[in-house]
């Protein structure tokens, strides 16, 4: 596949006649709504015959995804998954399990018919549905509770047909970053003579005594002998409520993953890739502005229909634009298939395992046929 950036006075007809691609199969894998308008800097993925012979690297495809996502677009993402992680099942202070809210069942099975791992995602979340990073402190230092949820998150492996658990625990408190780890250790022990996998999501640090709460209590080297695998969760440097800039910076993930590598396994290590951007209104006040979620498909129409040109920043290596309305100037950054492209790069030239999707619950369908140009997905 290649990778077109539209010009002033482009349309899709002429890019179809210069590419020998049909307008139809164009419009389908850029998701074009008719009568197909482009934004100047828009970058379109288009399908050819050709192929430069070079041997694809295998590697895993996890993405996330809740309960209330879309069945069609589910339908249409598992092809390109190897493990598809159920956010989110949660724990109260004394270890019980919490499932989901919604029934997950649905997606287990629909997983299962697509030769795709089903995934348990294990946060702290308490039985009303809200994140309780208390409940992180008081699970580490309750062996009794420790045991009790062990044997819970077992069972409901076995019960849901799940394929694994993936440990999501942020703001680890420092005192506690050995005693988290030694239970992602234990989870592992308790779980593997079963045949199921242990996986932790680490925050992006770049360094071992890297300061803040996020980061302090994620030791890499001891989590990445716990776990059979982690996610780098290389995103938000913009996110909502901090300044206009990148999602996932290039430069930046690969600084994490520059220093993740000396820490853990290569073939342990799975890259974060956000699905998603964000609108923020400016000016930018800290403390007051709240950024918009916005996605992928979903920002290149806005840049469409403000008639706003798609600019894209060489270091960070992601694509942003301004518009206006109401008065008011907005940024948008988001990702495209350049951007993908250039992630895509980092897991072959360090040979990574694989990449993580947070979250899958729109679908961006360039991407994944990027993904499946540029790589073998390893399904069951």
């Amino acid at each position: 596949m290649e990778i077109y950036v539209a010009k002033r006075g482009d349309n899709v007809e002429e890019i179809s006649r210069n590419f020998g691609v049909g307008v139809a199969e164009i419009a389908y894998v850029n998701q074009l709504p008719f009568p197909y308008k482009l934004a100047v800097g828009q970058a379109l993925l288009i399908p050819t015959n050709t192929t430069d012979g070079e041997a694809k690297k295998t590697v895993t495809a996890r993405g996330y995804a809740y309960p209330f996502i879309s069945e069609w677009v589910l339908e249409q993402t598992l092809p390109y998954l190897t493990e598809l992680a159920v956010f989110s099942y949660g724990f109260t202070t004394t270890g019980d399990l919490v499932p989901p809210a919604l029934d997950d069942a649905w997606m287990i099975e629909l997983a299962e018919e697509n030769g795709v791992m089903a995934i348990l995602t294990l946060t702290p979340l308490d039985e009303e549905g809200r994140f309780n990073n208390y409940l992180i402190t008081s699970l580490l230092s309750n062996q009794e509770a420790q045991q009790n949820l062990t044997d819970q998150v077992l069972e409901t492996l076995r019960a849901r047909n799940f394929s694994g658990v993936d440990v999501d625990f942020e703001y680890i408190p420092p005192e506690n970053r050995v005693s988290y780890a030694q239970f992602v250790a234990d989870l592992r022990e308790a779980v593997a003579p079963e045949g199921y996998s242990v996986s932790v999501d680490l925050a992006p640090k770049v360094s071992e005594d890297q300061p803040g709460l996020l980061y302090e209590g994620k030791d890499y080297g001891l989590l990445g002998g716990a776990a059979d695998n982690v996610l780098l969760m290389t995103y938000e440097w913009g996110y909502t409520y901090g300044p206009p800039m990148a999602v996932a910076p290039l430069n930046k993930v690969r600084e994490v993953v520059e220093y993740a590598i000396t820490e853990i396994p290569v073939e342990k290590i799975n890259l974060g890739i956000p699905n998603y951007g964000y609108d923020w209104s400016l000016p930018y006040i800290r403390g007051e502005s709240k950024a918009v979620t916005i996605g992928n498909v979903e920002a290149v129409q806005l840049a469409v229909t403000h008639g706003a040109e798609i600019l894209f920043d060489e270091v960070a290596m992601s694509p942003y634009f301004y518009y206006y309305e109401d008065g008011l100037t907005h940024e948008v950054w988001f990702e495209d298939v350049r951007s993908m492209r250039e992630k895509f790069k980092l897991v072959t030239e360090y040979n990574l395992n694989g990449v993580g999707y947070w979250q899958v619950m729109q679908l961006y369908r360039a991407n994944w046929l990027l993904l499946a140009d540029t790589f073998y997905i390893m399904n069951t």
